[in-house]
């Protein structure tokens, strides 16, 4: 019986013990890291106002390749919303909320010096309030950000709470400093181009069909002026070749940029028309949009015998290229274009401005989480205002280029659009040309990129 009795007087003992270290313990918990990047803060912040990116640089793929997650509420700022759901019992099931972003995103231009993002964290992670807070301070000339990802946790007086603070530097500690690392890769592939002024809207596009042909020009030789030249001979063989199928051109050019490099600018002028099927070789084909290419051994044999790219040698009319668009003649071509999300920018001026803004709209669906492919559908422009010249052959207005971005996964609005900031109405067609100064910087050498950086 005293056995007994000192086994329960060592248990009290224990257990008055463990409460008095427990009521010891901190009541809050709280740990952070910090990691230098190299983008403007603008670029930063746009990734970590949004949850379309978090499944590419978190933690959470990492401990579940099949975890599963799900957008809800904004697709921007406070309010937006991810969950995820995970049979894997280390990872669970949780969710992130946007609890505040300051300043807002239309006020981060690049005088702004710092900024601050709360994300409420709802998880198996012990503990009320929990949160992640991220820093954004700005280092150097505007080029690198300081990034501060923390996290705070109040316990209460919830004593088995307080002992969770023991492995705070556990399970949170390891998923900052992964999820941070990670997030400095998922910036690298951003281009370092300043899209504060760009004003993007996301606009659903109709399906349209269209004959094409497929262009280069050395952007040594020439510049603008073999572009028009180009463009000029494409057009009148287009219309040759609509007239011949019996159907009508509805509308102007649209320029298509496969691959703007330095000096080779690879790119597709297009016509709309008036018909999805065209009678090719007797037969009745309809137009379809461009798919991703298969394997040519995948490839029916027909459409082997087509060249992998428009106006190629070998192309036989009515059959099909490696994207699933009809050989017409030669090296004209139909398919069914646009149909679907597209992110659209303006840019008034040449057409030197053009592929910088492409890149612009790029960057700028990277940050945001937008997906696209454009090997499949790539960038395109269309003039909806062309210039205005004078009698000496002067410009006294520029054009207006519509830029376009086919999107294949992303939200109704852009941000700007849900804040109805959008740009002002197009300038009088007396203005000025826009003096260098206010013109994009010339464009990279670099091509757009090939496909989406959120897959």
């Amino acid at each position: 019986m005293m056995r007994v009795f000192e086994f329960l007087a060592a248990l009290v003992i224990v257990a008055v013990i463990g409460v008095l270290a427990a009521v010891m313990m901190p009541g809050s918990g709280h740990v952070e890291r910090q990691l230098v990047m190299g983008k403007d803060l603008r670029q930063v912040y746009d990734v970590l106002d949004n949850f379309r990116r978090l499944p590419d640089y978190s933690a959470l793929r990492s401990l579940d390749r099949n975890v599963q997650f799900k957008f809800s509420g904004k697709a921007f700022g406070p309010g937006a919303e991810i969950s995820w759901t995970s049979s894997d019992p280390k990872l669970g099931d949780g969710g992130l909320t946007i609890a505040s972003a300051t300043p807002d995103f239309d006020k981060i231009d690049n005088n702004t010096q710092d900024a601050t993002i709360v994300w409420n964290l709802d998880n198996k992670w012990r503990g009320l309030d929990k949160h992640f807070t991220l820093d954004l301070e700005r280092q150097g000339h505007g080029r690198l950000t300081q990034v501060t990802w923390s996290y705070d946790v109040r316990y209460g007086w919830n004593l088995i709470n307080r002992f969770a603070n023991l492995y705070i530097h556990g399970d949170p500690d390891s998923f900052i400093e992964f999820s941070l690392n990670n997030l400095q890769n998922v910036l690298a592939g951003v281009a370092n181009v300043d899209y504060s002024g760009l004003m993007p809207k996301i606009v659903q596009s109709q399906p349209v069909p269209v004959l094409f042909v497929s262009r280069h020009i050395d952007r040594s030789k020439g510049g603008t002026e073999a572009l028009d030249d180009a463009m000029a001979q494409a057009d009148t063989e287009l219309e040759a070749a609509a007239k011949k199928l019996g159907v009508n051109v509805t509308g102007s050019s649209i320029l298509f940029i496969t691959n703007y490099g330095d000096p080779d600018f690879d790119f597709e002028v297009a016509l709309p028309i008036d018909s999805s099927t065209l009678t090719v070789n007797g037969q009745s084909e309809p137009l379809t949009p461009p798919t991703a290419p298969t394997l040519a051994a995948a490839q029916p044999a027909e459409a082997s015998t087509a060249a992998d790219a428009s106006g190629a040698a070998g192309a036989v009319a009515g059959s099909r290229d490696r994207f699933g668009r009809l050989v017409v003649d030669g090296d004209v071509y139909a398919m069914m274009a646009f149909g679907g999300a597209t992110l659209q920018g303006e840019w008034d001026g040449t057409f030197n401005g053009v592929p910088q803004t492409v890149k612009m709209l790029t960057a700028y669906a990277q940050t945001h989480g937008y997906k696209f492919d454009s090997t499949v559908s790539p960038p395109y422009d269309t003039v909806v205002t062309p210039a205005v010249k004078d009698a000496s052959g002067g410009i006294v207005s520029y054009a207006r280029h519509q830029v376009s971005l086919p999107l294949t996964d992303a939200p109704a609005q852009t941000p700007e659009q849900e804040a109805a900031s959008l740009q002002p109405a197009a300038a009088d067609s007396t203005t000025a040309p826009a003096t260098p100064s206010s013109a994009p910087a010339p464009a990279s050498s670099a091509a757009p990129a090939a496909a989406s950086s959120a897959k």
